[in-house]
């Protein structure tokens, strides 16, 4: 079986504005232009993966089911904008659990790894927090852009916005 890219996002921050443990619909907003930079990527032949720590269900904030239930109503949302998401791949882990699924480890990669065939070599991260870029060179992927005020060590390339970020690829096809 040939081996695809794949583009790993991270939800909050990413997929939708990071207010904070967000975990119902009523508080998700997708961040502005992730609609058609998902698009983008999949013309491009890229597999989608969400790759999420979401310690809101360990920390007690909210319920794996409050969260189950937001991740179908997201993924309706991507659906009916024509985005598939292969897998949403999650660590329901406060930090003090030293679980090998939390960010930067590598678990949740090698979790789609089982399932998917990815040639990490030509994929990409994207994320806003420094446990996604540490988490891109952990597991060899080979590219990771960083989305925030600031840049973090080790990434690739770095936009404050999602849109900056599509533009980029808009106007550098050859470089994905």
């Amino acid at each position: 079986m040939k081996k695809q890219k794949a583009l790993f996002l991270d939800r909050d921050g990413i997929i939708n504005i990071d207010h904070g443990y967000v975990s119902t619909k009523e508080h998700f907003e997708f961040t502005e232009g992730i609609f058609k930079l998902l698009h983008l990527f999949e013309q491009k032949g890229y597999l989608l993966f969400i790759v999420t720590n979401q310690s809101g269900i360990g920390r007690g904030y909210y319920t794996l089911k409050a969260f189950e239930s937001l991740t179908q109503w997201m993924l309706g949302v991507l659906e009916k904008e024509g985005i598939t998401i292969e897998k949403v791949a999650y660590c329901p882990h406060a930090p003090n659990e030293q679980c090998t699924c939390r960010k930067p480890e590598t678990g949740m990669i090698e979790k789609i790894l089982k399932e998917y065939v990815v040639d990490l070599s030509c994929s990409w991260l994207m994320g806003d927090k420094q446990s996604d870029i540490d988490l891109a060179k952990k597991s060899g992927i080979a590219k990771s852009v960083s989305i925030g005020t600031k840049a973090l060590k080790g990434e690739d390339l770095h936009f404050k916005t999602i849109v900056q970020a599509l533009q980029y690829f808009i106007d550098h096809p050859q470089d994905f």
